[in-house]
């Protein structure tokens, strides 16, 4: 299969599996909220297909939630998101080409950096965006909405992320290695 197919059909994956997702915790919003479940499978795809494919999932996903199911609102949440998960595809793929999917420290290291750059281009997306409606977006509302209500979000992502990243990263190497007869 070609990698860009293959990259392809992921990627639509994760992006069904970003739109689905929050309906298991969206019953109860701030629960919704607090687990990022949006964040989980762009994360995954920058991990798997690369930046490229990470940047556009991200950014589409909450966009298409909000015009799909009206989950996040569009402004200024879903689109401040649309920026958030962006990032987080993007870092994540080009942390994990530089460092490779080998070592689970090395997850965790990409992962971590994808976190805090994911959450800084967040609080200035709403400084902009509220900006622009004239209200203001304070640091401590930066601190309490990017890491404080999110705490629970984070723990799950540092829990899920590397265990899946690991598994799957050996999935798809050994499966390359069956199919590619000259592999060792």
């Amino acid at each position: 299969m070609k990698t860009t197919t293959k990259n392809l059909t992921v990627s639509a994956m994760f992006l069904a599996i970003g739109l689905v997702l929050p309906f298991i915790t969206g019953q109860i919003p701030q629960i919704g909220k607090m687990l990022c479940p949006m964040h989980l499978p762009i994360m995954l795809c920058g991990f798997f297909c690369g930046w490229q494919y990470g940047a556009v999932v991200g950014f589409i996903c909450p966009l298409f939630r909000s015009v799909l199911f009206g989950m996040p609102v569009l402004y200024p949440s879903a689109i401040g998101m649309a920026f958030e998960l962006m990032t987080y595809g993007i870092i994540c793929g080009i942390m994990a080409a530089k460092l490779g999917k080998n070592s689970i420290w090395k997850i965790y290291l990409s992962l971590i950096i994808a976190m805090l750059c994911g959450r800084v281009v967040w609080g200035l997306a709403q400084v902009v965006l509220l900006g622009i409606k004239g209200d203001a977006f304070t640091f401590s509302a930066f601190i309490t909405g990017g890491f404080v209500n999110a705490l629970p979000g984070i723990i799950l992502q540092l829990l899920l992320i590397p265990v899946l990243v690991r598994l799957f990263a050996e999935k798809f190497e050994a499966k390359s290695n069956a199919a590619d007869p000259s592999a060792p």
